[in-house]
Formats: structure tokens, C-alpha cells, sequence
């Protein structure tokens, strides 16, 4: 026997009982269960309309009392359609002021968050940053401090949605407000206070801090425990790991982190990216390789580092499982300053 069968004999049973077995409440009770069990098959009320026709033919019953009376169980039936139709009613009205709030916040973000990439004689910049939804929990900032140095700021809220973007919002005021003067530890410390006093406490943010003097060619770098960074030696076609030791943001109130120096050459390249290049998933749901995205830098390496990311960024996704999406960050820095003679 068929579902279908069943749902026949059942209904069949339900008429039977409040026509003819003078128990009108055990029969509303039945068509209660009845009603879930035909809207979780996805049975239109239209069907069950054409069903209760058909049993009244089948079952002889003309009498225009009997056929009148029996449409109290049609109605019983199809009331919990009507709460089933005003739910996902309701549901879709509030599904459509959601997207909208999240419209609003996307366009918010993307104006609180946005960054200008300056323009160098001895460097060259590039970044890219792609949600994986409508709004981002990856930022990445620049600081451009007009005396030869230049801060950067590459971060991940753990955490998704509105308020990964309003930490974020939040972040990039922080560093805007006093990141001008700071060396990569004092600032990283400073946001720890900001985070661990104004965000969730469930809401942590790793973040690659890093400030470069081109003066001197000297990067200065911190890390609250984000993704290693590389330093790509164009001259021996190497990669050098950065890195230094830091908690997230946001966990203990006091804390110091690590911070370290390291000398960049002509043509080197800093880069900084969140776990959305790392752990990127293919279409198989494997894991990315990192040392093709390394081979992917090498490839283009010639080029303006604006053009590398977009490269990178554009290999990614064409490999990449859709339904496993993150947030995707990617910073290159360029140094162009030829060396003295």
C-alpha cells in the first residue's frame, strides 16, 4: 500500500467516524493528525478538496444534509493549512525585512570600511576583499603616515554576520583614531582593550599588523594569532614565513604581543590574508594546496601587485566548492625603491 493509499484510508476513516460513528471529537482530533501528515507530504489543499469529492462518491453519500454535515471535516482539515499558509506568510515577510537590514548593512559596511589604497614612487599595493554573504567579517585597513612609513592592517572576526561587521566598523575607527603613531605591538595592544571591552564576548579577531618604512626598507610586524604572512624574495624565487606570537583580540584584557623586524628588498613582496585563502575548499571538498597559490604569486610576480590579487582571487573561485564559501582577504605589498649605489 502507497502513502497515498493510506492518506485515502485514513481520510475515508475520519468521514466514516463523524458521519456515522457519533464521535465528533476523536474524528476533529484525527483531522488534526491527518492535516500534518498531509502537509509534511506537501498535499495541496486543491488535492484534498478533489479527495473528499471523490470519497463522498465513492462511500454513495447524496443526501445533501450528509454532504453538508461532512464538510466539517473539510474545514477541520484545512484550517491547519490556513496557519500553515499565514506562517510562511509571516516567515516570508520577515525573511524579506531581513535581507533588506542586511542590504543596509552591506552598503554601510562597505562605505565605514572602505579603504584608499595610496600610491608610492617606491612601492606598489594591492588588496582585494570579497564576502562570502552580504557582509564581511574580513577587513583589511592602510595608514599612511605622509613621513615615509605606512601601517597595515589585515584581520578575521571569528564570528559572521551584522555583528563581525560592526566589530570590524568598530576596529577600523580604533586604528584610524591612534594608529598613526604606533608601532605594530603598542596598537595591537590597544585594540586587545578595544575589543575586550566593546565587543561580545564570544566574538574574538585575529589581526596581521604590520608597518613598513620605506626609508629604511624595514617591516615591523606584529600578530594576534592570524595567519602567518610571506615574504616573497624575488631575487632567490623564495618564500620566508612572518609570523610572531600573539593571543586574538578580545580574550584577556592585559596582554603584549610579539613584535619583529625584518628587511625587505628590491621587488620583495609582504603577503597578508585571512583563512579564507588558506583553508579555501574545492569543489571535491578538499582542502587548497597552499603551494599552488604560492605558484600562482610566482606566475605573476612582474606584475602590479593589484593585478597579483585579482589574479589570485579570480584562480580561487573558479576552483572553489560554492556552497563552502568564506570571507576571502588578500594584501600585497610591493617594494619598488631600487637600491643606492
Amino acid at each position: 500500500m502507497t502513502d497515498i493509499d493510506e492518506l485515502v484510508n485514513k481520510y475515508r476513516d475520519i468521514l466514516q467516524l463523524y458521519l456515522y460513528g457519533n464521535d465528533e471529537d476523536q474524528a476533529f482530533e484525527q483531522c488534526h493528525t491527518f492535516s500534518e501528515e498531509v502537509i509534511e507530504m506537501d498535499t495541496s489543499p486543491e488535492e484534498i478538496v478533489s479527495l473528499h469529492i471523490d470519497l463522498l462518491n465513492d462511500m454513495h453519500i447524496e443526501d445533501g444534509a450528509m454532504v453538508k454535515k461532512s464538510l466539517d471535516i473539510l474545514h477541520e482539515v484545512t484550517i491547519s493549512f490556513g496557519f500553515t499558509y499565514r506562517d510562511y506568510k509571516s516567515m516570508m515577510n520577515k525573511l524579506k525585512i531581513h535581507d533588506n537590514e542586511m542590504n543596509v548593512a552591506s552598503s554601510l559596511q562597505e562605505e565605514m570600511l572602505k579603504t584608499v589604497i595610496p600610491t608610492f614612487e617606491t612601492m606598489e599595493i594591492g588588496a582585494i576583499s570579497v564576502p562570502a554573504g552580504k557582509v564581511s567579517g574580513d577587513y583589511f585597513n592602510i595608514i599612511d603616515h605622509n613621513d615615509g612609513m605606512l601601517s597595515f592592517a589585515v584581520a578575521d572576526v571569528i564570528g559572521k554576520g551584522i555583528p563581525a561587521a560592526l566589530a570590524m566598523s568598530m576596529i577600523k575607527f580604533g586604528m584610524d583614531s591612534y594608529g598613526y603613531s604606533q608601532l605594530p605591538s603598542d596598537s595591537l595592544k590597544k585594540l586587545n582593550r578595544v575589543v575586550e571591552k566593546n565587543v561580545n564576548q564570544n566574538m574574538f579577531v585575529t589581526m596581521f599588523y604590520g608597518l613598513y618604512d620605506h626609508n629604511t626598507n624595514l617591516l615591523y610586524y606584529s600578530s594576534a594569532g592570524h595567519e602567518p604572512g610571506l615574504l616573497y624574495r624575488y631575487e632567490t624565487d623564495e618564500f620566508e614565513e612572518i609570523d610572531a606570537k600573539g593571543i586574538v583580540l578580545g580574550v584577556k584584557k592585559h596582554t603584549r604581543y610579539e613584535q619583529k623586524e625584518i628587511e625587505i628588498g628590491n621587488k620583495d613582496m609582504i603577503i597578508v590574508f585571512t583563512d579564507g585563502v588558506t583553508e579555501l575548499r574545492r569543489h571535491d571538498d578538499t582542502f587548497i594546496n597552499f603551494e599552488e597559490v604560492k605558484d600562482m604569486v610566482r606566475e605573476v610576480r612582474d606584475y602590479h601587485p593589484q593585478d597579483i590579487v585579482q589574479y589570485i582571487y579570480e584562480s580561487l573561485i573558479r576552483t572553489q566548492n560554492p556552497k563552502k564559501k568564506d570571507d576571502l582577504t588578500l594584501f600585497i605589498l610591493k617594494n619598488n625603491k631600487k637600491p643606492e649605489n
